[in-house]
C-alpha cells in the first residue's frame, strides 16, 4: 500500500497545487496574464512584481526576439541579466527559490526567452525587460496564498488531530505582545506578514498529558570505545569556496585502533557539520555564447556571439571585469559566415522575332535563375531587383490593312428560285509596302451575292422541300429549303396562306453545313490603281495562301494561285483639244523639226504642235 502525504498507510491524499496535504486548491490563487505593451525606448522596463510568498513562477516571451528577460529583487540586487550583463542560461539562485533561466537555441527554436520557479519567494521580485526591438508579449504567472491560510510547510508535516505546535489554531492578534511575536516569527522564517503566518516551534509550549511515562534511557555503552575524528571528506570544489564534512570512526580509547562501531554508542556519534574549503576564487574564464544567426541567407555574411569574463564563487557564476580574464585570449566576437553561395540570373537564349510583322509588337528571351551548382532554382533565389528584362516592345513601322477576299462560290444556294452564293473576306495587314494602300475602314466588300436557277415548279403543305447543296464545297456554309403550307386534294395540292398552318410547328427553312476543311486557300486584295492612265500601264494586288484558321499556309496549289500583276489602260493617249492652244500656221510641223518651240514667238503660233512634242518627251524621259 502507498503512503499519502499524511504519512499514513494507505491514505490517497496529496498536496494540491497550494502545498496544503490533502486541500481542493482554494486555499491559493493564480495570478497571470500577458504584458504587451508597446515599449519606444531602449533599456530596461518593469514587466510585473512577483511578490513575496508566490509560487510555481512562470515568465515566458511568447516568442523568439533580440530582446531579454531581467530579474532583480526589490533591495536592487541583480539576479539574472543586470547592469547591460548578459548571463548564459542555467539555474540562479534568488529571493529563497533558485530560478531556472531558459534560452533556446537562437537559430532552430522559435520560443522566447523564459525564468521558471517553484518557490516560495521570501522577497519581492522585479521582473524586467531589456528592450531592444518591438515586444512580441510576455506572459507572466505565478500561484500566492489565499487570505487567512495556515502555512503548508506546517500542514504537510501534520498529523490529522494533532495541534499546531501545541494549538488547535491561531486566532487575530489582539495586543502589542502577539504583533511582536509575529514580526519575530516573520523575520526568522523569512516570509511576509499578512500572508500566511507561522508559528515557531516552541515559541508555545505543547500540551503534555499528566500521565505520560518518561521514556527509557539507553543503557550505557562500554566506555572502553569511543568516537574520534580521522579525518575529512574531499572538497565538493577544488577553487571557489567548496564544502566538506569531518569524518568519525570508533576507536579504542587506549590503542586508538579503528574497530567495528557497533563497539560504541550510537546515540553519542558526533553529527558531522560542513566545513568551508578551498575558499579561495577560481580562475576567470571566457564565457562563450552561441554564435546569433548569418545575416545572409546566402553570400558572404556576418554573425556574432557574446563574450563575458566570468568567475565561479560558492557554486555562482558570476561576471566580472574583463581584465581578469586578460590572461587569457579572447575568442572573437564576430565571425564570417556563409550558408550557401547565392544564385545568379542567367540569359538563356537570345532575343525572339518580333510578334508582328508591323506595328508595335513584342519580342522574348529566356531568363533564369541558377544555382552555383547548375540547376535551375525559383526566382526568389536570385536578386530580383538585378534580374535582366525577358521581355520588351519592339516597333516593326506603321502598318498597312486592306481587305483579302476568296473567289465566289460557284454553287448558288437554292436549286430553284432565289439563292445565294458567298465567298470569305477578312482584313490583313498588307506587305506589298510599294503601294499607296489604306486602312480597310468601313467599306467591308460583300460576302453574299443573289444568284437563282430559275422558279421552282411543283410547289407543295406545311411542306419541307429537300435542302439544297451546301453553299460552300468547304468550310461553314448554309443550305436552304422552301416550306409552304398546303392542302392535299384529289390528284394535286393547293398552296394556302401560312396562317393556315400558324397552328402547326413550323419546320425550319434554313441550316448550317459543313461539308469537310477547305484546307488551304488563296485570298487576295482588291487591284490597285492603275499606274498609266493611257498606252500601258499596270496594277498590282497581294496574294496570301492561308488556313482555316486564317493563318499563313503553303499548302495552296500553286497553279491556281491568282495573278498578283496585270496591264491596264492599254488604250492610246487622246490629248485633250485646248481652244486657246492652236497652230495658227498649217506647216507647224516644220518649226518642230526645226526645234524653234524653245522660241516665245513660236510657241506660241505653233501652240498645239510645240505642247504636243513637249508631252512625248516628259513622257520618253520618265521611262528611262
Amino acid at each position: 500500500q502507498s503512503i499519502g502525504c499524511d504519512d499514513y498507510l494507505g491514505s490517497d491524499k496529496v498536496i494540491d497545487k497550494c502545498g496544503i496535504c490533502g486541500g481542493d486548491n482554494t486555499a491559493c490563487k493564480v495570478v497571470s496574464g500577458v504584458f504587451k505593451h508597446t515599449l519606444t525606448n531602449l533599456g530596461y522596463h518593469k514587466i510585473v512584481e512577483i511578490p513575496e510568498g508566490a509560487t510555481k513562477i512562470n515568465i515566458t516571451e511568447m516568442s523568439k526576439s533580440n530582446n531579454y528577460l531581467a530579474l532583480r529583487s526589490r533591495s536592487g540586487r541583480s539576479i539574472i541579466n543586470g547592469n547591460w550583463a548578459i548571463d548564459r542560461p542555467g539555474r540562479y539562485e534568488g529571493g529563497g527559490t533558485m530560478f531556472t533561466y531558459k534560452r533556446p537555441n537562437e537559430i532552430s527554436s522559435t520560443a522566447g526567452e523564459s525564468f521558471l520557479a517553484d518557490g516560495p519567494t521570501n522577497e519581492v521580485l522585479d521582473v524586467y525587460m531589456i528592450h531592444q526591438q518591438p515586444n512580441p508579449g510576455i506572459h507572466y504567472e505565478y500561484i500566492i496564498p489565499g487570505d487567512n491560510v495556515i502555512s503548508p510547510q506546517l500542514l504537510a508535516h501534520r498529523r490529522p488531530g494533532e495541534p499546531l505546535n501545541g494549538q488547535l489554531g491561531m486566532t487575530e492578534s489582539t495586543n502589542q505582545e502577539d504583533e511582536d511575536l509575529h514580526r519575530e516569527t516573520d523575520t526568522l522564517t523569512g516570509q511576509s506578514a499578512g500572508t500566511f503566518p507561522v508559528i515557531q516551534p516552541g515559541r508555545f509550549p505543547s500540551h503534555q498529558p499528566e500521565n505520560q511515562v518518561p521514556a527509557m534511557q539507553p543503557p550505557r555503552q562500554n566506555r572502553e570505545y569511543n568516537w574520534k575524528q580521522i579525518g575529512k571528506t574531499e572538497c565538493t570544489t577544488t577553487c571557489g569556496k567548496g564544502s566538506q564534512y569531518p569524518v568519525f570512526h570508533c576507536v579504542n580509547r587506549i590503542t586508538h585502533e579503528e574497530v567495528s562501531d557497533s563497539y560504541c554508542d550510537s546515540s553519542t556519534k558526533p553529527i558531522p557539520e560542513e566545513e568551508p574549503c578551498n575558499l579561495f576564487p577560481c580562475p576567470a574564464f571566457w564565457d562563450i555564447g552561441e554564435w546569433s544567426e548569418c545575416s545572409k541567407t546566402c553570400g558572404l555574411g556576418m554573425q556574432h556571439r557574446q563574450i563575458l569574463c566570468r568567475q565561479i564563487y560558492a557554486n555562482r557564476t558570476l561576471t566580472v571585469q574583463q581584465y581578469r580574464c586578460h590572461h587569457l585570449e579572447k575568442p572573437e566576437t564576430t565571425s564570417t559566415c556563409q550558408l550557401k553561395i547565392c544564385s545568379e540570373w542567367q540569359i538563356r537564349t537570345e532575343w525572339t522575332s518580333c510578334s508582328v510583322p508591323c506595328g508595335v509588337g513584342q519580342r522574348t528571351r529566356d531568363v533564369k535563375c541558377v544555382s552555383n551548382l547548375g540547376d535551375i532554382v525559383d526566382d526568389e533565389e536570385c536578386n530580383m531587383k538585378l534580374r535582366p528584362n525577358d521581355i520588351e516592345n519592339c516597333d516593326m513601322g506603321p502598318c498597312a490593312k486592306s481587305w483579302f477576299l476568296t473567289e465566289w462560290s460557284d454553287r448558288c444556294s437554292a436549286e430553284c428560285g432565289d439563292g445565294v452564293r458567298t465567298r470569305s473576306v477578312v482584313c490583313m495587314t498588307n506587305h506589298v509596302s510599294s503601294l499607296p494602300l489604306e486602312g480597310c475602314g468601313n467599306n467591308r466588300p460583300s460576302e453574299t451575292t443573289p444568284c437563282s436557277n430559275g422558279p421552282c415548279a411543283g410547289k407543295v403543305e406545311w411542306f419541307a422541300g429537300g435542302w439544297t447543296q451546301c453553299s460552300t464545297e468547304c468550310g461553314s456554309g448554309t443550305q436552304q429549303r422552301e416550306v409552304i403550307c398546303i392542302r392535299k386534294s384529289e390528284g394535286n395540292f393547293d398552296v394556302l396562306n401560312p396562317y393556315e398552318c400558324s397552328y402547326l410547328e413550323k419546320p425550319p427553312s434554313q441550316q448550317s453545313c459543313y461539308l469537310k476543311p477547305c484546307g488551304s486557300k488563296w485570298f487576295h486584295t482588291e487591284w490597285s490603281t492603275c499606274s498609266k492612265s493611257c498606252e500601258g500601264g499596270f496594277r498590282v494586288r497581294e496574294v496570301r495562301c492561308l488556313s482555316d484558321d486564317m493563318t499563313a499556309s503553303t499548302q495552296c496549289d500553286t497553279q491556281l494561285k491568282p495573278e498578283e500583276k496585270e496591264t491596264c489602260n492599254t488604250q492610246d493617249c487622246i490629248p485633250e483639244i485646248d481652244e486657246n492652244c492652236k497652230d495658227k500656221y498649217y506647216n507647224c510641223n516644220v518649226v518642230v523639226q526645226a526645234r524653234l518651240c524653245v522660241y516665245s514667238y513660236y510657241k506660241t503660233a505653233c501652240c498645239a504642235s510645240c505642247t504636243r512634242v513637249a508631252n512625248r518627251q516628259t513622257g520618253f524621259l520618265g521611262h528611262r
